[in-house]
């Protein structure tokens, strides 16, 4: 159960070459998702201060409604995961996601109550949660378990982009639409569209060799990560139609868990998460901690993200040398103080920009490295539904302090419930440093 020594390169990996250099087919999956972000960062800068000022809704409400739209792709990982390694086809299920989240966009001009929103923005988190699993197997299928942060790091930087020109296309919109808020949505769903259609036309539909399998296997070969044979998450060797491998079976699947690095993996990843307060949260305390005006609201995410966009792929290659557990409880560690600056912090111009840059310092640290440390964990054939496992782990125990966030905000006020998540992050920070500490306490 080890995050770092286990998946940290061979020296003999290490050096300049091709081993080091992105797969197109990350780089082009990082164009996807530059372009679907920046039409579902368009909605979610404008979604809290569309509930809570037009809508009316109490912060109890958008808690449970922040949940539904954080929450409900966690259930449908483990779906899209399994179905993307049962047919074979990443390309085919990542691609189904993207167009049921671009249709769900258009919807959203039409949902004025809290069902009807509640229910579209399930749709469309359904889609997020067919596609995140396929695409993330794409880019560690593609890469050498080595370089696994580094790859995962240039496509969450080029996610990231997209991150910061939804909020700004969002903030222009409102300034210069009469009805800004509808006008938000409907080019939220012709960018989504765009990139569906790069989906289609420019990434491969079926995987070639690995440069895993080109540079002679994973990193941690000399210890296998999942047993072969019938019996095991492996399961390669009974033979399949015309000599091919079989469909993979739902047992296969939920035998990862069998797996002592893998459950370490996900139950570290849900119990920090149960910890990590929402972004639309956090922008909302910030709001009232620094006192911006509501125009300005749209454009505190562009903070985060630009804060992310330089690191992704720095925080990447250094969990790649020097261990994926140190740089992922780090992030932790920043996301703690951006806690402590809007519990305890004076209200002065720094405070937005430091909260902001140790937002991003966090995204940077932990959003790209817990995939990247599945690579040498679960075996290839069954890459999406393992990372789906981690993912779906992470992704409800989130929607779960959502739900009690906004439930303590209503009751006891923002800052009490601030602090409860504080002093949680801290001890369950404490538990994930032993759970996933190194072979032998080196590091």
């Amino acid at each position: 159960m080890y995050l770092t020594d286990r998946s940290a390169p061979a020296r003999a990996d290490t050096g300049r070459g091709p081993a080091r250099r992105v797969a197109p087919v990350v780089l082009v999956l990082g164009t996807v998702s530059l372009i679907t972000d920046i039409s579902s960062e368009m909605v979610t800068a404008v979604l809290p201060l569309y509930l809570v000022s037009q809508l009316g809704f109490s912060p109890l409400g958008f808690g449970a409604l922040d949940g539904v739209y954080n929450g409900v792709s966690a259930l449908v990982q483990l779906t899209g995961g399994h179905l993307a390694d049962r047919v074979r086809n990443h390309k085919l299920m990542a691609g189904l996601g993207y167009g049921l989240s671009a249709l769900c966009k258009p919807l959203l001009l039409l949902a004025g109550s809290i069902g009807t929103l509640g229910t579209v923005l399930a749709l469309e988190r359904t889609g997020k949660g067919l596609r995140t699993a396929p695409r993330d197997a794409m880019i560690s299928l593609s890469t050498p378990a080595a370089n696994q942060g580094r790859a995962f790091g240039v496509h969450r930087a080029m996610d990231t982009t997209g991150a910061m020109l939804g909020p700004l296309a969002a903030f222009l919109i409102l300034r210069a639409a009469a009805d800004g808020y509808d006008a938000v949505f409907g080019v939220s769903a012709c960018v989504a569209v765009l990139g569906v259609l790069v989906l289609v036309l420019f990434v491969p539909g079926r995987r070639r060799e690995t440069p895993t399998e080109a540079v002679g296997g994973p990193v941690d070969a000399g210890e296998p990560s999942a047993p072969d044979g019938p019996g095991g998450p492996g399961g390669t060797d009974r033979p399949g139609p015309q000599g091919g491998r079989p469909p993979v079976r739902v047992r296969e699947a939920l035998a990862l868990l069998r797996l002592p690095r893998l459950r370490a993996l996900a139950g570290c990843a849900a119990l920090l998460g149960l910890t990590t307060v929402s972004d639309a949260f956090v922008y909302l305390l910030l709001q009232r901690r620094a006192g911006i005006g509501e125009q300005w609201f749209t454009l505190l995410p562009l903070g985060t993200a630009a804060v992310f966009l330089l690191l992704a792929v720095p925080a990447g290659a250094l969990a790649d040398r020097i261990g994926r557990r140190t740089v992922f409880l780090a992030g932790h560690v920043g996301l703690l103080a951006a806690y402590a600056l809007l519990l305890w912090a004076p209200a002065t111009p720094v405070l937005a920009p430091a909260v902001l840059a140790l937002h991003g310092m966090f995204y940077a640290a932990t959003d790209g490295v817990l995939p990247a440390a599945l690579a040498g964990v679960v075996p290839e054939e069954l890459r999406a539904s393992g990372l789906a496992i981690v993912g779906t782990s992470q992704a409800l125990a989130r929607f779960c302090c959502s739900l009690a966030f906004g439930a303590a905000w209503t009751v006891w006020g923002d800052g009490p419930a601030l602090a409860g998540s504080a002093v949680g992050l801290l001890a369950c920070a404490a538990v994930a440093g032993l759970v996933l500490r190194p072979a032998g306490g080196t590091r």
